[in-house]
Order: C-alpha cells, then structure tokens, then sequence
C-alpha cells in the first residue's frame, strides 16, 4: 500500500496532465477548434478594443471636425485682413478712396507677372489704375472685364518704374526680376545711395504718382557700366498676395507743372 502510495506521489501530478491534454484534444477534435477559438477571443477581445483604432463613424466624425476648425481659422484669417484692408481704405480722403479686391487668379507659370482680380468695370475699375497692398505699390492695371481686373506686377521683368531714393533723392528706374527683388539702375554713375536706403516712387514716374512705398536696398554695384545698379527688396508681399486697393490714377503735380510751363512757352 505504501509503495502504490508513493508510486501516485511521482506519476500521478504527470497522469493528470496527460489526461488533460488528452481529453483537450479529443474536445478540440469533436468541435473542430471552435471552443479554443471562442476561448481565444474572450480573453483577446478587450485588448484588441484597447488597441484598435477609432471606428468608421468615429473617424467620419474626426474628420468632420478638422475640416470644420480649417474652415474656422481660414475664414478668421480672411476676416483679420479684410479689416486690415478696411481701415486702411477709410485712412483715405473720401473722394480718393480706393476700391477693395481680392486676388482670384494666379498661375504657376507667370507667378511674378501677373495677378486677376475680382473686381472690373462694373466696379468702376478702369486701365491703368493703380494697385497697391500692405507695404507699398504693388502694380498696374493691366486690363478690365465687366467683373475682373488683370494687373502687371511691378516684379514682372517687363515693368518699369520710376524711383528715387528718400534719403538723397538719387533717382533711377526700377525694374522686375521675377522675384520678391527687384533691380534699381540708376541714373547717375556714382549715386548718393547705401544698402539700407528706402525707395519710393519719384516724381519722374508717368504712370504712378510720386512718395508710394516700394522697397528697400539691399546690395548695390557701384562699378556696374554704363551705370551703377541695386537689389531691392520689395515691401509688399507679392510672393503672396490676396487683398488689394484700386486707385484711380493720380497724375504727378510735378509733372502737370512740367507740361504747363512746356506748353506756355511754346
């Protein structure tokens, strides 16, 4: 009896898992696995809830609400300029006040040439009126419809403009680069003129009327022939535009003088 006793002791602990396994396996044999599957799927479950991902409509939802918080911050965007735009016009005396339009059109391949606006004729926008935006002149109205307005850059290569340099006076023509610089010849060789110096529109200009901010210089060529030339950085954000002003054009006094005196003595 002792030694069928201990006998147990040693080999009972392994005849019980035996039996174990087998009769796990004549179970899973009988219900082809869908117990142990089950079984699987109880204990799998919650983790599985813990790590997936949000569900289609919970995704639907999110993405709802990105696209409405974009919409939110644009449209607060487009508010804070437009009232930029506003209480800058109402600066203005009420008979030259300018005429608010937003840029619609822009392609890739004339980016530093040309804009489209949404204002036309029927906004009394006419040929050669004058666009400027936050920091200065930005171009010239090139063509009208009924509705839009095309406008020449003044970083379009073709456009010229005539400048002088407010600290001394130094006078030259500003012309495009196809960028957020431009080039400045100027008309004497050796001007009175360092990088720093603000430019703005002179009184020799025929198409806008003198004082409109433009730039700043940047880097100067002294030895440059026949003349000495400047990089100036351009104050208005061409590179980005969307609100402008329209102005009707102002011909320069200096200029209208100039014609007076020329017509007297004739």
């Amino acid at each position: 009896m002792v030694t069928v006793r201990r006998w147990w002791d040693h080999k009972g602990l392994q005849i019980g898992l035996l039996a174990l396994v087998a009769g796990s396996a004549w179970i899973v044999r009988q219900t082809q696995g869908e117990l142990v599957l089950e079984t699987y799927y109880a204990i799998t479950r919650p983790l599985q809830m813990l790590q997936s991902g949000p569900t289609p409509e919970e995704r639907l939802t999110n993405a709802r609400t990105l696209e409405l918080q974009t919409r939110i911050v644009d449209l607060e965007s487009e508010n804070k300029k437009l009232q930029n735009l506003l209480g800058y016009v109402e600066k203005e005396p009420l008979a030259s006040r300018p005429i608010p339009a937003r840029v619609v059109g822009r392609s890739a391949d004339q980016w530093w040439q040309q804009v489209t606006l949404n204002r036309g004729a029927n906004s009394r926008i006419e040929q050669g009126y004058i666009v400027k935006a936050d920091g200065g002149l930005v171009g010239l109205v090139e063509s009208v419809t009924p509705n839009t307005s095309r406008v020449l850059l003044i970083s379009d290569l073709k456009s010229q403009v005539g400048v002088t340099i407010s600290r001394t006076a130094a006078k030259g023509v500003l012309r495009g680069d196809s960028s957020a610089e431009a080039v400045l010849e100027f008309y004497e060789k050796v001007p009175n003129v360092k990088v720093g110096d603000l430019v703005s529109t002179s009184t020799y200009s025929q198409k806008f009327p003198s004082g409109l901010a433009i730039g700043r210089i940047k880097s100067l060529d002294l030895k440059k022939l026949p003349a000495s030339v400047a990089k100036v950085e351009l104050f208005p954000p061409i590179r980005f535009l969307d609100w402008v002003a329209v102005y009707p054009k102002l011909e320069n006094p200096d200029l209208e003088s100039q014609k007076s005196t020329d017509q007297k003595s004739k």
